[in-house]
């Protein structure tokens, strides 16, 4: 049986949020869209408002979904669901409140290409480069 997860897009002046994940786990130390698993139960938005809430100590608005991909993750199957979010502030002034993640920067899209992003994110990378064109986020 497949599994779900969520990747969060952020967009603010021509820049997209990431993440530099805690250094523990297969993917550990790597940026990525943040985002997380989909739990029993939950819708797709629900996930990305709990996921927000726990690893960033934010509450977020969900838009527009973008892409969805499938891969592996230990033999296991995932789909990757990937959605716009709009964030209460951009963790400048008032710091985000990270739980799972050493860092995170607002960045162009042409820059992500150079960072060692998680596997998952790459698979989405160029549907959120076209959505942002599209919509003349960059």
């Amino acid at each position: 049986m497949e599994k779900h997860s969520v990747a969060c897009i952020a967009f603010h002046e021509n820049k997209v949020l990431i993440a530099h994940r805690n250094p523990t786990g297969q993917m550990g130390g790597r940026w990525e869209f943040p985002g997380g698993k989909v739990e029993d139960g939950e819708t797709f938005e629900q996930a990305i408002i709990r996921e927000f809430k726990e690893e960033f100590g934010i509450t977020v608005k969900v838009g527009d979904f973008i892409a969805e991909k499938q891969f592996l993750h230990n033999g296991i199957p995932f789909v990757l669901h990937a959605y716009r979010i709009e964030v209460p502030h951009t963790g400048e002034r008032t710091k985000y409140e990270l739980t799972e993640h050493t860092g995170y920067a607002w960045t162009s899209l042409d820059s992500i290409r150079g960072l060692h992003f998680v596997d998952s994110d790459t698979l989405i990378y160029p549907d959120v480069v076209s959505y942002a064109k599209k919509n003349g986020l960059f």
